[in-house]
C-alpha cells in the first residue's frame, strides 16, 4: 500500500513508492488565512469565460502549472481522514489527522481522532503515513511525477467529469519503476489543471503487495493543485484485500513569495 501514500506535497502529482508514522505537534501558522478554492469567486467580480484549450496546449499548460507549484509551494497544512478496510476479516478503521508540510522534505502529522480496530490502525494506516514521510525524505519526487520525462501521453478524447469538461490522456510509463502507473489522467479543458488520475501501479513497492489499483481526484486552491480524495484497492499476500480511502480538506497553502514577505517583515 505504500505505493499510494503520497500526499502530493509538490507538483509531483501521482502515486508514490511500516513502523510508526511521524506524529508531531501541529506546527501550522495560525496567522495564515485559509485559502479558498479557485471556484470561489467574489460576487463583485464578473465571471470570466476562458477559451477551451486544445488537447496539446492543455497538456503543456498542466506541465507549466506543475513546474510552478514545485518552485512556489513553500508549505501547506490540511486535514487528512484515512479510512481503511480489510474485507476478509471485516475489520476497519478511520483516522483523522492534521498534516503540515514544509518544503522541501518536512512532513508531520498531528493525530486528532481514531475509531475502529487497532490492528487496522497499526498495520495499515500508520504504515501508510510512515511510507509517505519516508518517500518525501528519501526519494526524488521528480522520478514519480506525472511528466513527459516519466510518461508517454496519448490523447483519448474529451468528456464531462463532475460537471467539468476534461481532456483524457492515456499514460504509459517510460520505465517500470515503483510509484509509476499505467492508466489515465484527466485535465481541465479550460485551465489545464489536473482533475483526476487513475490506473494501476506498474511495479509493486513490496513483495507483500501483489497489485494496486487507484483513483485520485484533485482540487485547486489558488495557484496550487492538491489531492482531495484517493481510493485504492490492493491485493496483498498477508492481509488479503485492503481498501483505503484518503480524504483531504481545509488546505492552507503558503507560497514562497508569501513566506519571503512574512520573513522580511520580521
Amino acid at each position: 500500500m505504500s505505493a499510494l501514500a503520497s500526499g502530493q506535497n509538490s507538483a509531483s502529482f501521482g502515486p508514490t513508492g511500516g513502523n510508526s508514522a511521524v506524529l508531531s505537534p501541529d506546527t501550522r501558522d495560525t496567522n495564515t488565512a485559509p485559502a479558498t478554492p479557485d471556484n470561489t469567486i467574489s460576487t463583485l467580480i464578473a465571471p470570466v469565460t476562458l477559451p477551451r484549450m486544445a488537447a496539446d496546449f492543455a497538456l503543456q499548460t498542466y506541465e507549466r502549472r506543475s513546474q510552478l507549484q514545485a518552485a512556489q509551494l513553500a508549505a501547506y497544512s490540511a486535514t487528512t481522514v484515512i479510512h481503511a478496510e480489510l474485507p476478509g476479516t471485516s475489520q476497519q478503521g478511520e483516522y483523522e489527522l492534521r498534516r503540515h508540510y514544509a518544503a522541501p522534505r518536512t512532513l508531520e502529522f498531528k493525530p486528532l481522532h481514531f475509531t475502529g480496530d487497532g490492528f487496522v490502525k497499526n498495520n495499515v494506516i500508520t504504515r501508510l503515513l510512515q511510507s509517505e514521510v519516508d518517500h518525501l525524505q528519501k526519494d526524488d519526487s521528480s522520478e514519480t511525477a506525472i511528466t513527459p520525462a516519466n510518461y508517454k501521453f496519448s490523447f483519448k478524447g474529451t468528456v464531462e467529469l463532475n460537471d467539468r469538461l476534461v481532456h483524457v490522456y492515456q499514460t504509459k510509463p517510460r520505465k517500470k519503476r515503483v510509484g509509476l502507473f499505467k492508466g489515465r489522467i484527466f485535465l481541465d479543458a479550460y485551465t489545464g489543471a489536473l482533475v483526476r488520475a487513475e490506473g494501476s501501479v506498474v511495479k509493486s513497492p513490496s513483495f507483500f503487495v501483489k497489485k494496486i489499483e487507484f483513483m485520485q481526484d484533485y482540487v485547486d486552491y489558488g495557484m496550487f493543485t492538491f489531492s482531495a480524495h484517493m481510493h485504492s484497492d490492493a491485493r496483498t499476500r498477508v492481509l488479503g484485500r485492503v481498501i483505503v480511502d484518503i480524504y483531504q480538506r481545509d488546505y492552507q497553502p503558503v507560497s514562497a513569495a508569501t513566506q519571503t514577505a512574512h520573513l522580511g517583515a520580521h
